[in-house]
């Protein structure tokens, strides 16, 4: 096999995500691409990949191996299209990653409209409140809130949005409203478990002043429209996105308990590898879902 192939065939074994989900795309069996990836690893002197018998973990070769593999496969892609002379053609599929309550009510939408446009994409759309590795995971692309720290991918942002506390007027009226964020403490608060680092615990800032508050309350979930029912339920004060409460607040359904201050960082992006713009794919989806959220 030669560089380009192999090439190739790493970034279908991640994108697919299992030897024996490679194995079907590409009409072998999972001995047959396992074989090919350990003549692979030992052409290359280096691990690529930890396996067992369920997960696959790139090592840190592997990350370089991809990553700058699919910035060749990309320049490829794009001389032999400047050669021929075609027009490049969005097609092939597109693996895109979203949180669940954004990824159900706002980018399903989106991405239904895209694949009319595309009707050559084949979308594949996972919806998750655990933390993707878009190049260890092989998506194509993920959507994030907050700050986007790896300057290794690129990050276009789709809409301005700020995390804020909320509750309904009944619980305010019943338990008072908080004033500092120390007053927290003694609240009922609804939390969302995104990790187990994270759980409960809340960040909030005004000017040059930052505390971290530790929550408690009786309810939790993973899923934010639940968590939102509760609020509305009067069960507490819960932290959530305005996209997603902003006509509830305009309602008075809630009510934004300490205003002044401000919760971390929390607008919307789509993120994908720094060379993905050289793929039609990935440069159509960004720039259909830029004029979309408009």
């Amino acid at each position: 096999m030669d560089g380009f192939s192999d090439l190739r065939f790493f970034s279908l074994l991640l994108r697919e995500g299992s030897l024996a989900a490679a194995a079907q795309q590409m009409g072998l069996t999972p001995p047959a691409v396992s074989r090919r990836l350990a003549l692979l690893e030992q052409r290359l002197g280096v691990r690529l990949l930890n396996r067992t018998t369920r997960r696959m973990h790139l090592t840190p070769e592997g990350e370089t191996y991809l990553l700058e593999g699919a910035r060749i496969l990309s320049e490829l892609d794009a001389l032999e299209r400047s050669v021929a002379g075609a027009r490049s053609l969005p097609r092939g599929p597109l693996k895109i990653a979203a949180t669940l309550g954004f990824g159900r009510t706002r980018l399903a939408p989106a991405l239904s409209a895209f694949a009319r446009a595309y009707p050559e994409v084949q979308v594949q759309l996972h919806l998750t409140e655990r933390p993707v590795n878009l190049v260890e995971q092989g998506f194509d692309a993920v959507v994030r809130f907050g700050e986007q720290p790896d300057s290794r991918l690129t990050a276009r942002r789709l809409l301005r949005n700020r995390r804020v506390l909320c509750a309904s007027p009944v619980y305010l009226a019943l338990a008072g409203e908080p004033r500092l964020p120390s007053d927290l403490l003694a609240h009922r608060c609804i939390v969302i478990r995104e990790s187990d680092e994270t759980y409960g615990t809340w960040h909030l800032r005004q000017g040059s002043t930052q505390e971290t508050v530790k929550v408690n309350g009786a309810l939790s979930t993973n899923d934010g429209g639940a968590a939102l029912a509760w609020a509305l339920d009067d069960q507490g004060i819960l932290q959530r996105s305005l996209w997603d409460i902003a006509a509830l607040l305009a309602s008075g359904q809630l009510r934004e308990v300490l205003p002044d201050w401000k919760l971390p960082p929390a607008d919307i992006y789509l993120v994908h590898a720094s060379k993905s713009e050289l793929s039609a794919k990935i440069r159509a989806l960004s720039d259909f879902m830029r004029d979309w959220f408009a």
